[in-house]
């Protein structure tokens, strides 16, 4: 049988306007990292938001790098988390080892013997940039930097930097065995601001040690320049070149913006900057706001309850400017669950859209357990049922 040609036509017109229909089955992300305009001059460069670890701009970011001093990140990670764990505290006293003393490049010129708070050499590490400083409190944790060092490939790989490595704790006297790259600095960086007082550090413009007759002055420009400026840490060496994991806060979007091997001090800065600018004129962060919303009841068969109300998990999610308001929810719950009922348990999934395209999905979970009701829990509840007709 043969098709006349105009309805042939008609029926291809039609084909190919469905086959350019959007989907709105795969996730529509508002994040656009293929942007044509070059935002930085330095050879690898990464922008993430801190909260979701969405990236919103990335140049090379997978290549291994030299770092430098920024290489200190890990460093200061694990300080932090020896403070918070309790393991040591901010007002214990530091002893300095010869071979910490020995320590060139930029340092606080510590000496053989010499004793310094905790909290001043977090103060030489994040602000001056201390190599010395470093070595010393890799001593303290771990008895010796080559045992921190182990730590510190080991944290690495747990939050899965995989093309990350070191030989040191503060990036003086590189090698090829020591490397990292953009994106896994930025990781590294997102679990470092985690921990709230780094920012007692790293927000330091001036600042002394030695009551006072030892200045300090933050090798990172931005913490005076930029605003909303943090932290974190700057590095450099003939060979890493001008190198920085940047940070700064707006409006409760915290944006991590990390330069490796720029050309020069300058560039260093201005392509972090322009990162930075990048991010906060174009996105925003749905935060709490949007996933506090309250989730319909979930039932429970043979439970000591009958019902859960459940909740979202997860961070919030990104957006382009301008799109908060249109945000639409749906869920996807199950009818009922048998008990018994675990904390964190997943119940369903709430769907996020705009204008019917899906921006984002969290799993809905129970808040609390709930566990099985036994026969006397049961024959409990049917008697206080009599007793309340």
């Amino acid at each position: 049988m043969k098709i006349p040609i105009k309805k042939f036509i008609c029926m291809a017109l039609i084909f190919s306007a469905f086959l350019q229909m959007p989907s709105f089955a795969e996730n529509a992300t508002q994040v656009d990292t293929d942007v044509s305009t070059q935002l930085i001059s330095a050879k690898s460069g990464i922008l993430m938001e801190a909260s979701t670890g969405e990236v919103l701009y990335e140049q090379n970011a997978d290549e291994k790098l030299q770092i430098a001093s920024v290489t200190k990140t890990m460093t200061m990670l694990l300080i932090m988390e020896a403070i918070d764990s309790g393991k040591i505290s901010v007002n214990d006293t530091v002893t300095v080892s010869d071979y910490a003393a020995s320590m060139g490049g930029s340092q606080v010129f510590l000496e053989p013997g010499e004793q310094m708070s905790v909290d001043d050499m977090m103060k030489a590490i994040a602000v001056a940039s201390g190599n010395d400083a470093a070595v010393a409190m890799a001593e303290f944790i771990s008895g010796s930097e080559g045992a921190f060092v182990e730590k510190m490939n080991k944290r690495a790989l747990e939050l899965n930097c995989t093309n990350t490595h070191f030989i040191n704790c503060n990036g003086l006297d590189e090698t090829e065995e020591h490397y990292s790259t953009a994106r896994d600095i930025a990781l590294i960086s997102k679990e470092l601001l985690k921990h709230e007082k780094i920012f007692d550090y790293t927000t330091i413009w001036m600042d002394s040690l030695r009551n006072g007759s030892f200045g300090l002055s933050n090798t990172n420009k931005l913490i005076r320049f930029y605003n909303g400026a943090n932290g974190l840490k700057t590095g450099s060496t003939s060979t890493a070149k001008y190198c920085i994991s940047a940070t700064a806060k707006r409006n409760d979007m915290q944006l991590i913006s990390v330069v490796i091997c720029a050309p020069s001090t300058a560039e260093r800065f201005s392509s972090a900057s322009a990162m930075l600018d990048y991010g906060f004129a174009n996105y925003e962060v749905a935060g709490d706001d949007v996933l506090k919303t309250s989730v319909p009841y979930v039932n429970i068969i043979g439970g000591t309850e009958s019902q859960i109300a459940p909740k979202i998990s997860g961070n919030g999610f990104i957006l382009k400017k301008g799109n908060l308001d249109k945000v639409e929810q749906s869920f996807e719950l199950e009818p009922s669950v048998n008990a018994p009922v675990t904390e964190g348990q997943k119940l369903g999934e709430v769907i996020y859209t705009i204008e019917g395209a899906e921006v984002a999905r969290r799993d809905v979970c129970a808040d609390h357990s709930v566990p099985k009701i036994t026969i006397l829990q049961m024959f409990v509840r049917c008697l206080s049922d009599w007793i309340t007709l």
